[in-house]
């Protein structure tokens, strides 16, 4: 009895299937050439938000179908690309977008590489300076 308990707990993963259908644009392209191409270029800088590692145009993740199917849905309902990745951003957040913003906030993170090779080079300097006189 406990054998045919633990076998049944077992097999249940393997009868378990997503109650949701695939969505509709998620691996189908749009048939017009030029709104495909817009719609690409933009899953391309969008992050896939399970993988994290990779865009929505290449992860296999349903998360990234269907935010795919939702970008080629507002692209042939005419909608800018741009549009679109305020949306997102709104939706998600800053952080689901590849390309950096210029927020104020920011800025002392985009400073400070520049400060550190300024603290740097001072400090060979005076090391250079140092050596001389020894």
């Amino acid at each position: 009895m406990l054998v045919a308990l633990l076998a049944l707990m077992l097999s249940v993963p393997v009868f378990a299937q997503s109650a949701l259908p695939p969505a509709p644009y998620a691996d189908r392209q749009i048939e017009d050439p030029a709104l495909e191409k817009k719609a690409r270029t933009l899953m391309e800088t969008i992050r896939c938000l399970t993988c994290q590692s990779q865009s929505i145009a290449d992860s296999n993740a349903s998360m990234a179908g269907d935010m795919r199917s939702q970008i080629r849905e507002r692209i042939m309902a005419g909608e800018e690309p741009e549009h679109i990745r305020a949306w997102l951003i709104e939706r998600y957040g800053d952080w689901v977008s590849y390309e950096p913003t210029a927020d104020p906030i920011l800025w002392p993170l985009w400073a400070a590489p520049l400060i550190l090779l300024g603290l740097g080079l001072l400090l060979l300097r005076g090391r250079i300076k140092r050596g001389r006189r020894a």
